[in-house]
């Protein structure tokens, strides 16, 4: 009998054909393929900031996915299942190899517009041959210090092969911080002003501070307002000022103001224009879902019109792309913490803005297939501000005229009064998104889980520090030595 295999699946150098996704085979080392990879628990914008970085220094970006046992072992309960950061899948063994098995799920990882292929179950500690099975000559990470539970470095072997480059880790945001908002239950990251802040006029520190802050903010804004290579134009931005009355009441109707922010890429003939919005806190699987099942059904909607008929497509020279032109209206957080209270949104409107503006939609038709780059659908544009309640007037006035559609999902978090959507039903425009499988992963589902464990992720804050004060000094070492 042949003796059983003990060493963690993470742990182990997989076969041909035990390899959680494919390529099955070694694929030739390449500089233009990079990898990284983390938790990535519940998505922020940190992690998509650290993927942009990455994906900017080649033409193929592997994001490897740490299982939940590993980064239990190593740092802690996870908030969110592998499940719900992969993919919702199909998990099955055969002879002792995990083979997965895509459904039309999306995770955050694969949601991220500069991710190219996402990989489950990488090793806490990165070693090469996982690397170098899908052809990845460099693993990026931010400027931090990641250690495993004995307390080296999950980077020492890549280090060592002098493979390993360093980006900027992204200042103010991070799992443990967001952690930290909902245990202490605080408010100092709530944003007043959109327009104040970009123009340097809210927020702490001197002047001279916030004037450079708000540049840093604004860079950021249009850097993750990129395609996806990260280095050409992507999703347009904008902002819309009117009342903070019209902001969150259906009673008082306002066309406002729109500004421009970021000048990318406009509708391609034939798109329809499509309006969602939301608070999309805390930016998870039910958001992204969400997001999908938009896409799904203008698909539909397209191929009832022959949107991919030969000569439909020849009308369009040739391209083959979306028939949708998705724009993500985004409130204030004044109007989420008016309707939800406590200390809702954990995430400010630009955390929660730039996690949408990140966002990828794959195609429904071939979610894996080579053609994904070219056909994935993506968040189109922005607004930042958006009122609560989408009325005629404010619909009327967007930059790209009246959409086609108005989509929104059930609504289960909010203790609503009345309906936000009168004015697109009154229209004609509006359609609900059917119930899907992740509806109840929101802000306050994800809350709850950290309050119902709340001694387990207090321990983990605390483990965090103590971690941090250790990574701190191998940081300053490895300075020193530079």
């Amino acid at each position: 009998m042949m003796p059983v295999d003990t060493t963690p699946l993470d742990e182990q150098i997989p076969e041909p054909g035990h390899w959680p996704v494919d390529p099955q085979e070694d694929v030739p080392i390449s500089e233009d393929r990079i990898w990284v990879d983390g938790c990535f628990d519940f998505s922020h914008h940190g992690h998509a900031g650290a993927m942009l970085q990455a994906r900017r220094l080649g033409k193929a970006l592997y994001v490897g996915i740490h299982s939940d046992e590993a980064i239990l072992e190593n740092k802690g309960p996870t908030v969110m299942s592998l499940d719900e950061r992969y993919v919702s899948s199909l998990l099955s063994q055969l002879t002792g190899s995990l083979i997965l098995q895509l459904n039309r799920r999306v995770s955050a990882v694969n949601a991220c517009r500069w991710a190219t292929q996402s990989v489950p179950h990488a090793p806490y500690v990165t070693y090469l041959p996982w690397v170098s099975h899908y052809g990845c000559k460099y693993v990026v990470h931010g400027d931090d210090i990641t250690s495993d539970s004995d307390g080296n470095d999950c980077y020492r072997y890549v280090k060592a092969a002098g493979r390993f480059k360093v980006v900027k880790r992204t200042p103010g945001i991070s799992t443990t911080d967001l952690v930290g908002r909902m245990l202490l239950c605080t408010k100092n990251h709530f944003i007043k002003s959109v327009k104040d802040t970009l123009a340097g006029k809210e927020g702490s520190g001197s002047p001279e501070e916030r004037e450079a802050s708000a540049a840093d903010l604004l860079q950021r804004i249009r850097d993750y307002a990129t395609d996806e290579s990260g280095l050409q134009p992507g999703p347009q931005v904008w902002t819309w000022t009117g009342t903070e009355t019209a902001k969150m009441d259906h009673l008082v109707e306002e066309a406002g103001v729109f500004e421009t922010l970021v000048d990318g890429k406009g509708p391609r003939p034939g798109q329809r224009i499509v309006y969602v919005d939301g608070g999309f806190d805390l930016f998870s699987s039910g958001h992204i879902e969400f997001l999908r099942k938009v896409v799904e059904m203008e698909e539909a909607e397209a191929r009832r019109r022959g949107w991919y008929e030969p000569d439909q497509v020849a009308l369009r020279g040739g391209d083959d792309y979306g028939p949708a032109y998705i724009i993500a209206g985004i409130h204030d957080d004044g109007v989420i913490n008016h309707w939800k209270g406590l200390n809702y949104p954990i995430m400010n409107i630009f955390e929660r803005g730039l996690c949408v503006l990140q966002c990828r939609v794959g195609d429904p038709r071939n979610f894996m297939s080579t053609r994904l780059l070219t056909l994935s659908q993506y968040i189109h544009a922005v607004v930042f501000s958006a009122p609560f309640s989408p009325t005629q007037p404010y619909l009327e006035s967007l930059p790209l005229g009246v959409p086609s559609v108005v989509y929104h999902g059930p609504t289960t978090f909010i203790p609503l009064t009345y309906d936000p959507y009168e004015a697109p039903k009154k229209m004609g425009i509006f359609q609900e998104v059917e119930q899907h499988a992740f509806q109840h992963v929101n802000a306050g589902e994800i809350v709850g889980r950290i309050l119902k464990s709340r001694e387990a992720y207090e321990a983990r804050q605390r483990a965090k520090l103590r971690k941090g004060v250790a990574e701190d000094l191998v940081k300053s070492q490895e300075q020193a030595q530079a």
